[in-house]
């Protein structure tokens, strides 16, 4: 049958030579002087928000309005799966009764 083939590994090119001998070097420390703190930032003053008495009507608004919507597409949805569970148990029933007729016709 088929022998998949292994790769060989290449012969290097060219000569090897190995490595001369490192001698160790003394390390030496610099040590820096610490340097001078820094000025901490202060915050930058905001201003406070503040909610007028129209702000409030229009969030409470806003905020009514967004309910109802996705209330209504949620119920949509449910009355739509609904309906359609239905509408195929309907469809099986039909189906069945009419099998049955068939059979005992025979």
């Amino acid at each position: 049958m088929l022998k998949p083939k292994v790769p060989t590994m290449p012969q290097p090119a060219g000569l090897i030579t190995r490595p001369t001998g490192v001698e160790p070097t003394a390390v030496v420390q610099h040590i820096q002087p610490s340097p001078a703190p820094l000025a901490v930032p202060t915050a930058a003053a905001r201003p406070t928000v503040q909610l007028t008495p129209g702000a409030v009507v229009a969030l409470v608004g806003g905020g009514t309005a967004v309910v109802l919507v996705v209330g209504a597409v949620l119920v949509s949805m449910l009355l739509a799966v609904a309906v359609t569970g239905a509408s195929v148990a309907i469809c099986a029933l039909v189906i069945r009764s009419l099998i049955t007729s068939a059979d005992q016709r025979r």
